[in-house]
């Protein structure tokens, strides 16, 4: 029976703790232990949980590290052949680890994977950060089984398959131990957005698999990190996609993707001045000049990312759940608001429907 270490990192959040954690204390399933990794937090999170859990295993962290980097501090000192990670504002059903670890445990070539993610409050509809299994189109922007940037849709059971998807979302994350900190774990230069995206690509590059299985089902609030209207989050968000792109892309389309996707930053900046964000605007200058001024620094982790390809790879980097077309075109040129539209009815990475 495998050991699986389900890690909650909190920063101010005894709220969600009260909320959420009962339900994760009563997840079923042997083997399976539960840690809180507090992150330097000024609210009342350490004293409730020594209060009220005295069972669940706690990491006291000495600042706030953010979610890359206070994950890799915390998940240093846990011991399991697999971590979870899930946020603290996720509602959890008493059996959602079994069908993940079952579905693991049959395939050693699958390194990550995550359940079905839908929405707490409006639980017809898929969660933003995850929905049923992250994809990448062309240009490096993400999205979503059942989320196709804003637009949400309802779940209707029209993504319960399971299929190997680009990326698995860090709200509700398993992953195996070793590869987590053979592939580098989470890039703690991102503080936040994105790193689950970065290291799921490492993972693929290495010749892994990253899977959704929506036969387990939790409930994201969303938002506990940055609100999505906030400004930081829209800096971390176009600061981390270039740095991702310029970690793990091909040197060849690097050439042109990089100018491209600055030009298509400069069309957002446009549509927010329409709307008045002028914030944004600044969040996304601020991300560009990060992206300059640390460039040579990126390109050092690129380095190190070919090394360990070289040295630990099972094969050739997998290129499943990577949409071949834009889907920021799909989105408002053709108007295709679901991902059964924009990937042409096809709901698998493979093509077949």
């Amino acid at each position: 029976m495998p050991t699986i270490a389900v890690v909650i990192l909190n920063y101010n959040g005894q709220g969600y703790l009260e909320q959420f954690l009962p339900s994760v204390v009563a997840s079923v399933y042997a083997g399976v232990e539960i840690w809180v990794a507090d992150n330097g937090s000024t609210d009342d999170s350490v004293d409730f949980l020594k209060r009220h859990y005295p069972a669940v295993r706690l990491l006291e962290l000495p600042e706030n590290y953010g979610f890359a980097e206070g994950y890799n501090q915390a998940l240093g000192q846990v011991e399991a052949d697999y971590y979870v990670l899930l946020n603290s504002d996720v509602e959890v059903p008493e059996g959602w680890i079994q069908p993940v670890i079952h579905l693991m445990e049959n395939d050693a070539m699958i390194a990550a994977a995550q359940p079905k993610i839908l929405s707490y409050h409006e639980k017809h509809l898929f969660e933003h950060a995850g929905g049923a299994g992250g994809w990448m189109d062309n240009l490096g922007y993400p999205f979503c089984r059942g989320r196709i940037l804003f637009h949400r849709e309802a779940d209707e059971g029209q993504y319960d398959d399971v299929q190997e998807i680009f990326w698995a979302s860090g709200a509700a994350m398993f992953v195996r131990a070793q590869l987590y900190h053979e592939a580098g774990g989470l890039d703690g230069d991102f503080f936040a957005h994105m790193e689950e995206i970065d290291l799921c690509w490492r993972l693929k590059q290495l010749g892994y698999k990253v899977l959704a299985q929506p036969q387990s089902v939790v409930y994201h609030v969303g938002g506990g990190t940055l609100d999505v209207e906030n400004p930081r989050k829209a800096y971390l968000n176009f600061r981390n996609s270039l740095v991702t792109l310029l970690k793990n892309e091909t040197a060849g389309r690097l050439l042109w993707l990089i100018p491209a996707r600055l030009l298509l930053d400069g069309v957002a900046a446009a549509r927010f001045l329409t709307e008045g964000k002028f914030r944004h605007i600044g969040a996304i200058l601020k991300a560009h000049f990060y992206f300059y001024f640390t460039i040579f620094k990126t390109l050092k982790k690129r380095k190190n990312i070919r090394k360990i390809i070289i040295q630990k790879n099972i094969g050739e980097a997998n290129t499943q759940g990577i949409f071949r077309g834009s889907i920021v075109w799909s989105f408002f040129i053709k108007k295709r608001k679901t991902f059964d539209a924009v990937n042409g009815g096809r709901r698998t990475a493979d093509g077949t429907n």
